[in-house]
C-alpha cells in the first residue's frame, strides 16, 4: 500500500509540474527579461487564463520592442481577442517605420481587422504593384472593333485601406475609360497610331477616388483588331430588311392568290346564274304557247333567228357553233 500511495504521489507531482509550467511559462518569461522586455508572471498566467497564447504576444513584444517600437501587452492581447493577427501587425509597422511610412498602431490594427493584409500592403506602398486588366473590347466610331490590354501601375493608400475600394473596382473603372477612349475615336487607326491618348484620358478621369490604391500610371500593352462591328450590323440589318420584305410580298401574294379564288367563286356563281336562268326559258315558253302569246310560227322565226345568229359567229370566229340558249326540244 504504501508503495502504491508513493507512485501516486509521484504521479500527481508531475502532473502538477506540467500544469504549472503549461499556466507559467517560466522559460518565455526567462526569454523575455533577457531580451528586455518587462512581462510578469501573473500577466502570463492571465493570458492562459484567458485563451491567449503567452509565446505569440511575448515573441510579438519582443520584436516590436526590438524594433524601436512603443507597444504594450493589453493592446496585443486586445487586438488578438478581437481576431487579429498580432505578428503581420507588429511586421507591417516594422515595415512601415523602416520605409518612412507614417502607420500608427491604431490604424495598422484597423486595417487589419477590416480583413486586409496590412503587411502586403505596406509592401505595395513601398514597392507599387501592377495590375493587368483582361481584354477590353470597344469598337471606333468608324465601326471596327478594338481588343486593348493595360497595365495598372498601383500603389497602396494607408489611409484608404480601411472602406476604401479594392483592385477589381480598378480594374472595372480602367476598362471603362478605354471603352470611352475607343468609342470617341473617330477611326481605329486613330487609337492604333496613338495609344497613348488611352491612357492619358482615362489617368484624367481619376479612377482612384474611393478605393484602397493611388494609380501611378497605366500603359496599354496591347492592342489588336477585331471584327468589323459596323459592317456585321449593317449586314444583320439589311437581313433583317429582307425578311421584312419578304414576309410583306408573301402577304400581298396570298392577299391575290385569296382575291383571285373570291373572282373565280364569283365567276362560278355568274355562270350558275345563267344556267338557271336559262333553265326557265323553256318553261317560258310553254307558258306563252299555252296562254296564247306565241304562235308556232313565232317560234319558228325565233329558231331561224337563233340559227342564223350561231351560223354568223361561227363565220366571224367571235363564238362556237351551238352556242347560245335554245329551247330544248
Amino acid at each position: 500500500m504504501e508503495g502504491l500511495a508513493f507512485l501516486l504521489i509521484v504521479f500527481l507531482s508531475i502532473i502538477g509540474f506540467f500544469l504549472f509550467m503549461y499556466f507559467v511559462p517560466v522559460g518565455l518569461w526567462v526569454t523575455a527579461i533577457f531580451a528586455g522586455v518587462k512581462v510578469t508572471i501573473g500577466e502570463l498566467i492571465g493570458m492562459r487564463i484567458r485563451k491567449v497564447p503567452p509565446s505569440v504576444i511575448v515573441n510579438s513584444l519582443i520584436t516590436a520592442t526590438k524594433a524601436g517600437l512603443q507597444v504594450t501587452t493589453r493592446e496585443l492581447e486586445t487586438h488578438y481577442l478581437a481576431g487579429g493577427n498580432v505578428p503581420n501587425v507588429i511586421r507591417a509597422l516594422i515595415s512601415a517605420e523602416k520605409a518612412n511610412i507614417s502607420l500608427s498602431f491604431k490604424q495598422a490594427t484597423a486595417i487589419d481587422l477590416a480583413g486586409r493584409d496590412v503587411f502586403e500592403a505596406v509592401q505595395i506602398s513601398v514597392n507599387p504593384k501592377v495590375i493587368t486588366t483582361p481584354k477590353v473590347a470597344a469598337v471606333a466610331a468608324d465601326g471596327i472593333q478594338l481588343i486593348a490590354i493595360a497595365r495598372v501601375t498601383v500603389r497602396a493608400s494607408i489611409a484608404q485601406l480601411v472602406g476604401g475600394a479594392g483592385e477589381d473596382t480598378i480594374l472595372a473603372r480602367v476598362g471603362e475609360g478605354i471603352v470611352t477612349s475607343i468609342g470617341q475615336a473617330n477611326t481605329h487607326k486613330e487609337v492604333l497610331a496613338n495609344p497613348d491618348k488611352i491612357s492619358k484620358l482615362v489617368l484624367s478621369r481619376g479612377l482612384d477616388a474611393g478605393t484602397a490604391f493611388e494609380i501611378l500610371s497605366i500603359d496599354i500593352a496591347d492592342v489588336d483588331v477585331g471584327a468589323n462591328i459596323g459592317a456585321k450590323l449593317q449586314t444583320d440589318q439589311a437581313a433583317a430588311d429582307l425578311k421584312v420584305a419578304e414576309a410583306r410580298a408573301e402577304e400581298r401574294r396570298a392577299m391575290a392568290v385569296a382575291m383571285e379564288q373570291e373572282m373565280i367563286a364569283k365567276a362560278q356563281e355568274a355562270k350558275a346564274n345563267v344556267i338557271q336562268a336559262e333553265a326557265e326559258i323553256p318553261k317560258a315558253i310553254a307558258q306563252a304557247f299555252l296562254s296564247g302569246n306565241l304562235g308556232i310560227m313565232d317560234y319558228y322565226k325565233m329558231q331561224n333567228v337563233q340559227a342564223d345568229t350561231e351560223m354568223r359567229q361561227s363565220i366571224s370566229g367571235s363564238g362556237k357553233p351551238g352556242q347560245g340558249a335554245g329551247p330544248a326540244k
